[in-house]
């Protein structure tokens, strides 16, 4: 039996896991705090850093507050422990778990970068490089709304329970708008696997940066000769992009969508009856799924390891088409780059848009989104069906029927709005 590639995945799920991940989770927390404070004209976190009065030293060194997410962390450790007695305490004590540990397996079908030439062998630098990726994702993400279900259900209060239900009827309401939103973006790769996707989209530009490809930027000819579809296919994929990512707020209870925890509403939501380590595991999942939703929309909608710009071919490849040794470790911190930024994108908006109603929220993810998301697909549909069916065809039938589809979808949606409405009345 060879045991080196059992050894090689040990080595990335423990690299990926406690090298990258956990920092991010960690240190996305100092962000969320540094950021919110600049918006809001105050210091934060500042003074946590190196004790050396401990040492005999006249002063710390507080380096900027660096440390402060170590000190939360064992702040949670050593904190009193309180289990209430009215709880159910089974699935109490599973449900933070289960809120955590969804967010942390998504994490194993991510490319983090191009293969890595170590000792001989080709490490491909994700943990399983399944040709379901963004099913899998979806699959698995969408379990964590059972801990939060639990968690608001087994505290057995009232205001828990309430937003543990909040949380199943925004997840259902949202998972849907997600599946549909990402369904263009597969019908222009024509694959589920998320390497082969960030592949393509270093050869023939990002997603929604589509601005060269292998003949060239969008200043040669060669270009716009073998481009095709490409720019039409902006509208599409530019929906499938705000729907998704909107979506994605609203699967990791992120403001304007963190309606389950709505402290002006259910005191804390479902985590109210939580105290030390097990409340910590709520926010280690909120902020891993963050960070895992992220990656994702780098990955498919931003090229994900990528530098983009036709820099992969001319910097990173050899002669003969094959990466070099050190390149995977450079795509591993652009890959990295990018998500960070879309990590204080989340930070951002979180501290800018104030918080949905909870009919506004279940309005936007039934009736706008669903409908959005649905009708989306038909267009893509028809933009890359265009060259095959000819231009009558698709202007003359295409178009037409893509029109009646779009009046049949608003005036169903227009007299469920009015039956609903004259129901309450």
């Amino acid at each position: 039996m060879d045991w080196v590639p059992l050894i090689i995945t040990g080595i990335k799920v423990f690299f990926f896991t406690f090298v990258v991940i956990l920092p991010l989770i960690a240190y996305s927390t100092y962000a969320e705090r540094r950021v919110c404070a600049i918006m809001q004209d105050r210091v934060g976190p500042n003074r946590v850093g190196i004790p050396l009065t401990l040492l005999g030293f006249k002063k710390d060194l507080s380096f900027f507050g660096l440390l402060q997410p170590l000190a939360d962390g064992l702040k949670g450790l050593f904190k009193q422990d309180l289990t209430p007695g009215h709880v159910r305490k089974s699935f109490y004590w599973m449900a933070p778990a289960l809120t955590a540990i969804p967010a942390f397996i998504t994490v194993c079908v991510i490319p983090f970068g191009s293969n890595v030439n170590l000792f001989g062998h080709d490490v491909k630098l994700v943990i399983a490089d399944i040709g379901a990726g963004p099913l899998f994702v979806f699959a698995i993400a969408s379990l964590s709304v059972y801990g939060i279900t639990l968690a608001g259900w087994s505290s057995n209060s009232k205001y828990p329970f309430f937003g543990g239900v909040r949380s199943c009827a925004q997840m259902i309401s949202y998972e849907i708008s997600l599946g549909l939103s990402i369904i263009p973006v597969l019908m222009v790769f024509g694959k589920l696997n998320l390497t082969d996707i960030v592949t393509h989209q270093s050869e023939k530009g990002w997603l929604l940066l589509p601005l060269w490809n292998e003949h060239g930027s969008i200043f040669s000819g060669d270009y716009w000769a073998h481009c095709g579809p490409q720019w039409l296919l902006l509208l599409p994929l530019g929906i499938s992009f705000i729907v998704f990512t909107t979506s994605i707020f609203a699967e990791t209870n992120r403001m304007p969508f963190d309606l389950p925890e709505c402290e002006t509403e259910l005191v804390g939501g479902y985590h109210t009856e939580y105290s030390s380590m097990k409340f910590a595991l709520f926010f280690m999942g909120e902020y891993a799924a963050m960070i895992v939703g992220s990656a994702v929309i780098v990955t498919i909608f931003f090229g994900g390891w990528s530098l983009g710009f036709g820099l992969d071919s001319a910097l990173l490849q050899t002669g003969e088409g094959a990466w070099k040794w050190f390149a995977g470790f450079i795509h591993l911190g652009v890959f990295l780059a990018k998500t960070i930024g879309f990590i204080i994108f989340f930070i951002w908006v979180r501290w800018t848009v104030p918080r949905l109603r909870y009919d506004q929220l279940m309005k936007l993810g039934w009736v706008v989104f669903f409908e959005l998301a649905l009708f989306n697909i038909f267009i893509a549909a028809l933009i890359i069906a265009a060259p095959h069916i000819g231009p009558l065809l698709t202007l003359f039938v295409g178009v037409p029927i893509l029109l009646a589809l779009a009046a049949i979808m608003y005036f169903i949606t227009k007299s469920v709005e009015s039956k609903h409405k004259v129901n309450i009345t």
